[in-house]
């Protein structure tokens, strides 16, 4: 099975060989006199990822990297830019079988809480970094409109429209699975409107893409927004 973790678009080296998702709630249980205990059902939490990542001082055949091998310090300069940015940035995990049939994927948008830098003699000079992250949900705000008829007020709230300073991208990356006949021209007409935008598609999958020309049944590809 083959996973690909990408952090903000960038394609972590080695695949973590666990992830923890948990899924937060917020029920609420109360005790009645004569009916007993009953759950107050609520919208859920934000969602905590964790998971342990290698990060190689060297370049291994195994190792998977997007724009060519980079060393330790090209990722630990990442984690510290996407911990003090305080902007949201999209986390996905996609999943296939060894012919390359999609399972599912991750795809949350989410923020970088902690992460830790670990040493150990027994990984000679590779690195292995905890992260710890969170969902992130956009938030905004609602216009409220007051008119006086009849000496009465009359109030109307318009819908939702995101904060100013919100710092949510705009946009977030699709997966699509190719079929027979497929082209990365087609595909950019399908999600752009434009074939001539291919070279996006193409560029957000070089790990897996080796010619532009050359795709096959199968693949799942990022389409990024």
């Amino acid at each position: 099975m083959a996973y690909y973790f990408y952090l903000d678009k960038v394609l972590l080296p080695i695949a973590p060989s666990k992830l923890q998702l948990k899924v937060n709630n917020q029920n609420k249980t109360l005790t009645l006199i004569n009916d007993g205990e009953i759950n107050i059902l609520k919208k859920p939490k934000l969602t905590d990822v964790d998971f342990d990542a290698m990060i190689p001082q060297v370049q291994y055949p195994f190792a998977l990297y997007k724009d060519g091998f980079q060393n330790a310090s090209y990722y630990l300069k990442k984690l510290e830019e996407l911990k003090v940015s305080q902007a949201p940035f999209q986390f996905i995990v996609t999943r296939t079988l060894p012919d390359d049939t999609m399972l599912f994927d991750t795809n949350m948008k989410v923020s970088l809480e902690d992460y830790k830098v670990k040493e150990d003699k027994k990984d000679g000079f590779d690195l292995v970094v905890s992260i710890s992250l969170k969902q992130y949900r956009d938030f905004g705000t609602k216009k409220a409109n007051i008119s006086v008829e009849n000496d009465k007020a009359k109030v109307t709230i318009s819908s939702a429209r995101p904060t100013e300073d919100s710092p949510a991208p705009k946009g977030t990356s699709k997966t699509y699975k190719v079929v027979k006949g497929d082209t990365l021209w087609a595909i950019a007409k399908k999600f752009y409107g434009n074939g001539n935008d291919y070279p996006k598609i193409f560029n957000a999958n070089k790990d897996k893409v080796k010619n532009a020309n050359a795709i096959y049944p199968g693949q799942v590809l990022i389409i990024p927004v």
